[in-house]
């Protein structure tokens, strides 16, 4: 019996990878130069996997100012962020959840105070019982590792047969796919370029379908019928 939906942050709830690539991009043009997406694909749904910088600093055989480059880079990364809404379907499925007696948590890649930095100015903060990242204590290492999705059940204290994971990548996939959970893959207009992995279920945006719905074909995956 299902008993938690968990939530991925970045790229699902809402989307801040699309602007961090999008304002990487903007810095390789500013240096007559482009960023593609297989390059930069590591680094969405993980972190530290790509360094832009040093990268760019080979394309173009020079040594740049990266301390120069991160403050206006930074900057411009929080102003597309800020423009973002809430990715389509998510407050029907925390609303879903809430009528359904279900747990939620988030299960995220990115620091603490980034995470509940952004649910608070969304509003979203008090509709979670959980929230688990990288860098607290029980965690401490970084998806596609399991230990995050594992913090999280068991601070829930569920098994990973009694939750539904909802990810947009394939590190965040395969970070939940380990942990045993049913995993189900809502990919953004960035990661799904980039596939969706072993994910036990696609679906392109959770307004596709009601999280009842959803809840009664995973039913019917686990049972085999």
């Amino acid at each position: 019996m299902i008993k938690a939906i968990i939530f991925d942050f970045d790229g699902l709830i809402l989307d801040t990878e699309s602007p961090i690539f999008l304002s990487w991009q903007e810095v390789y043009r500013e240096h007559g130069s482009e960023l593609a997406l297989e390059e930069w694909a590591a680094n969405v749904g993980t972190e530290d996997s790509f360094d832009p910088v040093a990268h760019l600093e080979g394309v173009l055989d020079k040594s740049l100012d990266a301390a120069a480059i991160r403050s206006v880079r930074k900057p411009r990364e929080a102003v597309l962020i800020k423009a973002e809404p809430i990715l389509p379907g998510v407050e029907s499925y925390i609303a879903g959840a809430k009528r359904l007696g279900l747990k939620l948590a988030v299960a995220s890649n990115s620091s603490r105070d980034w995470v509940r930095g952004h649910l608070a100015r969304l509003e979203l903060l008090p509709h979670f019982d959980i929230i688990k990242c990288w860098d607290d204590s029980d965690v401490g290492r970084r998806k596609p590792e399991p230990t995050v999705y594992q913090a999280a059940l068991n601070a829930l204290d569920i098994t990973a047969d009694q939750a539904i994971a909802l990810e947009d990548s394939p590190n965040g996939i395969l970070s939940a796919t380990r942990s045993g959970i049913f995993t189900v893959a809502v990919p953004n207009a960035l990661t799904r370029l980039l596939g969706v992995g072993d994910a036990d279920m696609v679906l392109d945006s959770m307004v596709d379908m009601s999280l009842e719905d959803l809840l009664t074909l995973v039913s019917k995956k686990v049972s085999g019928s």
